[in-house]
């Protein structure tokens, strides 16, 4: 005779959760507090039992049940987002910046829609269709002409909202069981039809650029052509960066002075002979201070702060301790004395690059960013170790794919980054012949 099969009870009780079958499913339903909780958990008994012994124990310690969320407002989870990323991953200004633009993309759809959702009601794909039609004005100026966001933006919005939303999951602002709404939108795989074509150049256009520069902007823009540096980490180096003897230049952190490197990271680039030779005349007779200065303090006004890292770190915290100051203010304040040190403005080598962009025939080329596109595609066509190019351009390391553990094991050797940067840049001679004249121009003074 079979045995006979236990029959499963149609209700049981794990502490504090009661566990029910209703509708050809079990349920779970508890109190958190005086809120009754009912939650439809599947068909299988067993799992609906494991997950009730999990909700009493969280009962019992007073932690939040596995089940439960807190609804929040987009506008508040928004500023519990960006206060994440200010006060506990302490990212970078720049990058606060760009959240807050991002999300507020965010803020304005949800104020369009006849009844404000809540963070967890917000409908990804007409968020989507929303950002398709908005307008903005690419310089942030209220009077300049406007234009819809291009599919970079776009994309670039969704991620920043992708991260949003993964906060609000970890913190429980979304139903149990709910995926990441912008995560389920296929934002990698989106067609980018309008973005900006980015200006790559070939030794010929190269040299017609600087052989139109004059000294100063020679100086700015042959650097930026054969170090592979981000404006910003141009405009920031000191004269103790560099080792002209030994040929190297350090891009370092300068946390007290209110700047760091993009990715955190320090790295050394080997210098040309020549580029070295051109970091010498614009250091001239100074032994401290800011390497590049602006144009009439490179002609010989009198700097408003002269002194070495130490003398401007101590002015930096003499101006913060006058006033209680927020990050933001913080580097404004550090902005200051950048200034008063003679330092560059981005902005200036942006007007310059233009300025001889036009000049040379290529007046599409608008962006300084792109002697770091060339430099790196320099690098490539000589076949220079993708370790060796990672390093050099101050890259972090893929989290999926790329090198891998190999990156981890492998210790690149100075003398081999040198060889192949060197070896890679030497296949453009004639800016390098253009640098040698600019060099012998200065020390003769003419």
């Amino acid at each position: 005779m079979a045995a006979r099969r236990k029959k499963v009870p149609d209700r049981l009780r794990v502490g504090r959760v009661s566990v029910y079958f209703h509708h050809a499913a079990w349920w779970v339903y508890y109190r958190e507090g005086t809120k009754p909780v009912r939650r439809r958990i599947g068909e299988d008994c067993d799992a609906a039992e494991r997950i009730a012994a999990q909700i009493n124990a969280q009962l019992a310690n007073n932690a939040p049940s596995l089940l439960s969320f807190r609804p929040i407002e987009v506008t508040d989870l928004r500023d519990q987002f960006l206060q994440h990323h200010e006060h506990i991953l302490k990212s970078s200004i720049a990058t606060i910046r760009r959240y807050r633009s991002a999300t507020q993309h965010l803020i304005e759809f949800a104020a369009s829609r006849s009844r404000t959702p809540r963070a967890h009601e917000v409908q990804a794909e007409a968020f989507v269709l929303y950002l398709r039609t908005v307008e903005i004005a690419p310089n942030g100026h209220p009077n300049a002409n406007k234009r819809r966001l291009r599919d970079k933006g776009v994309q670039f919005i969704l991620e920043t909202c992708r991260a949003l939303y993964g906060y609000a999951g970890k913190r429980r602002h979304l139903p149990p069981y709910a995926p990441n709404p912008i995560a389920e939108l296929p934002i990698d795989r989106m067609k980018i039809d309008d973005a900006k074509p980015i200006f790559v150049f070939d030794e010929n256009s190269e040299f017609e650029f600087l052989r139109r520069a004059d000294r100063w902007a020679f100086s700015v823009h042959f650097v930026l052509a054969k170090t592979g540096l981000r404006p910003g980490e141009l405009i920031h180096l000191l004269i103790d960066d560099i080792d002209l003897s030994g040929r190297w230049l350090r891009v370092s952190n300068k946390a007290a002075l209110g700047w760091s490197v993009k990715t955190r990271d320090e790295r050394m680039v080997p210098l040309l002979p020549e580029v070295a030779e051109v970091l010498r005349t614009v250091k001239g007779d100074r032994d401290t201070g800011v390497l590049f200065l602006r144009r009439r303090f490179a002609a010989g006004d009198q700097l408003p702060l002269m002194g070495d890292r130490r003398d401007m770190e101590r002015v930096c915290a003499e101006r913060r301790s006058a006033v209680p100051s927020t990050r933001d203010q913080e580097a404004s304040i550090a902005r200051t004395v950048w200034r008063d040190a003679g330092a560059l403005k981005a902005d200036s080598i942006r007007a310059s690059f233009i300025r001889l962009a036009r000049t040379a025939g290529i007046p599409h080329a608008t962006c300084p960013k792109s002697w770091r596109h060339s430099f790196a595609t320099l690098l490539q066509d000589a076949n220079v170790d993708p370790l060796v190019r990672q390093i050099t351009l101050g890259h972090r390391p893929a989290s999926r794919g790329g090198l891998g553990m190999t990156a981890h094991y492998t210790h690149t050797r100075p003398e081999t980054q040198r060889e192949q940067v060197e070896a890679a840049l030497r296949r453009w001679s004639r800016s390098l012949v253009l640098a040698r004249h600019h060099c012998m121009e200065a020390e003769h003074g003419s």
